[in-house]
């Protein structure tokens, strides 16, 4: 029995269920769609939205599976991943790949019993970690690339719970790149804390081939273009729908800022961000920012817009005489 379970673990964790967590980037589709549409709420919201988290997870996991198997080279020089199973060599590859399109399948079976628009989504999510991990195009090894097609499945996770409520329109086009930003932002600061845990430039460049490119100087220009970038994309979102949250911006202002510290923390969280339920003060302080900018959502502050309305106008108009003729 032991053996049986000793041969089945490395399966288990190339499958990465401890990084479920990041589905809660879902939850933010779902309660702006409620906030949307208030007629939402009804009977079979619960399980559907569970049903799509459920199916998020699995597809999750067969990406988590395929980047276990195609980067076990890489993988072996790397400080702290040269200890996955498959780099160890304790996975037998024919299973790995059958679990990955086995985890692939059952999260569109599972997708497809929401809605169309949660199947599409889903499966878009499984492309594109195949454009991601699978050469010839493998886009973690191209620059900025790397970053910006590992974000894409920020907005689709928010896409993802936008739908699963039922709603049929389509979610604010800022608040799409607003999530696609912030994800951006989140993956360089990653990179950053990878470059510098490695320490190598050489290490880090046969580690992962976008690092020939980067340096910590362009991570960290990097990194500030896709946090304003962030700034600028929600500012457009709660101006056009929701002015009460500007009164959120000093907390997620606080929130980057703090994100961008633990970047550059020895060993930082910011390369496993599992490992992030172990910063106890972040965590309470990510939570207060989510509740806080939940409650403006459906709290309205009298006077807010009178407060932030333009007291200037937006054209001039100065009326010019016609010419006289002689």
């Amino acid at each position: 029995m032991n053996l049986t379970l000793t041969s089945i673990a490395p399966y288990v964790a190339i499958a990465r269920f401890d990084h479920w967590f990041k589905n809660v980037f879902v939850v933010p589709g779902i309660i702006v769609a409620i906030y949307a549409d208030h007629s939402l709420i009804t009977a079979s919201i619960i399980p559907h939205c569970l049903l799509a988290l459920l199916a998020m997870g699995f597809v999750a996991s067969s990406y988590y599976v395929l980047n276990e198997i195609l980067d076990a080279e890489q993988d072996r020089l790397h400080p702290l991943k040269k200890n996955r199973p498959i780099a160890c060599g304790l996975v037998n590859l024919k299973i790995a790949y059958a679990e990955w399109l086995f985890f692939g399948v059952l999260g569109f079976w599972v997708a497809s019993l929401v809605n169309q628009q949660v199947l599409l989504i889903v499966v878009t999510l499984w492309i594109m970690g195949c454009l991601y991990n699978i050469p010839p195009v493998r886009t973690k090894d191209k620059p900025y690339l790397d970053v910006l097609s590992e974000s894409v499945n920020n907005p689709l996770r928010l896409m993802l719970g936008w739908y699963a409520t039922g709603i049929q329109v389509l979610p604010p086009v800022s608040l799409v790149a607003a999530y696609w930003m912030v994800g951006a932002f989140f993956m360089a600061v990653k990179r950053f804390a990878e470059f510098r845990r490695i320490n190598d430039p050489e290490r880090a460049a046969a580690y992962r081939k976008s690092f020939k490119y980067y340096s910590e100087e362009k991570l960290l220009i990097c990194i500030t273009y896709y946090g304003v970038a962030f700034g600028l994309f929600f500012g457009i979102f709660l101006v056009r729908y929701r002015m009460e949250l500007i009164l959120a911006t000093p907390l997620i202002a606080g929130f980057i800022t703090w994100y961008i510290k633990l970047g550059f923390m020895a060993d930082s969280p910011a390369q496993t961000p599992e490992k992030l339920f172990r910063q106890k003060g972040f965590l309470a302080y990510a939570f207060l920012c989510i509740a806080t900018m939940t409650a403006l959502l459906f709290v309205d502050v009298p006077g807010i817009e009178r407060t932030f309305v333009p007291t200037m106008p937006t054209a001039i108009s100065v009326p010019v005489a016609p010419e006289t003729q002689k």
